[in-house]
């Protein structure tokens, strides 16, 4: 490179940084001065102690009916049908003296649409699809072998009974 190359291109940069320096914000008609930033809002942090969870569902003892469908006593199980998208989403579960939680997509999966379980004991474990027959809820496994039927017994609960028998509610 020339002399005169690379004074033309050492130039061209300093008119460069030059224009930069002239179109950021100014304060006071200065020049290399920037506008002050403005304040963070501040207020005070206030705290509290969260309600407690939702009471367990209550377990149906021995001396109750044990025909399908089942619902938990003073409740009238609907045939109403049940629409997938009213499904969707997270669902506490409460299964063979546990509780735990399965979470409903409308992603079509083996056996029906996708569905993921956490923390939930036994046959419930293996939740990974669910479906909808008419006003009933079908859970199914990887496979797409039925886990368990629940029946409408609400608006946002379903009562019913594992594949092996065990007593199993969804609510919100």
């Amino acid at each position: 490179m020339t002399h005169w190359t690379r004074m033309g291109a050492a130039g061209a940069a300093l008119m460069f940084l030059g224009g930069c320096m002239q179109s950021a914000p100014q304060v006071g008609g200065g020049y290399g001065q920037l506008a002050p930033l403005t304040p963070a809002p501040s207020g005070q942090v206030y705290s509290s102690q969260l309600p407690p969870p939702p009471a367990a569902p209550v377990e149906q003892s021995p001396s109750m009916s044990q025909t399908t469908p089942q619902t938990m006593p003073g409740q009238v199980a609907s045939t109403a049908p049940v629409t997938r998208e009213s499904l969707v989403g997270a669902w506490r579960v409460s299964s063979g003296g546990g509780n735990c939680q399965i979470f409903m997509a409308l992603t079509q999966w083996t056996g029906g649409y996708r569905a993921a379980s956490r923390g939930c004991p036994g046959q419930v474990a293996d939740v990974s699809a669910w479906d909808v027959s008419g006003s009933q809820v079908v859970l199914k496994d990887n496979s797409g072998n039925t886990v368990a039927t629940l029946n409408n017994s609400g608006d946002t609960r379903f009562e019913g009974t594992t594949s092996g028998g065990t007593q199993i509610s969804l609510y919100r």
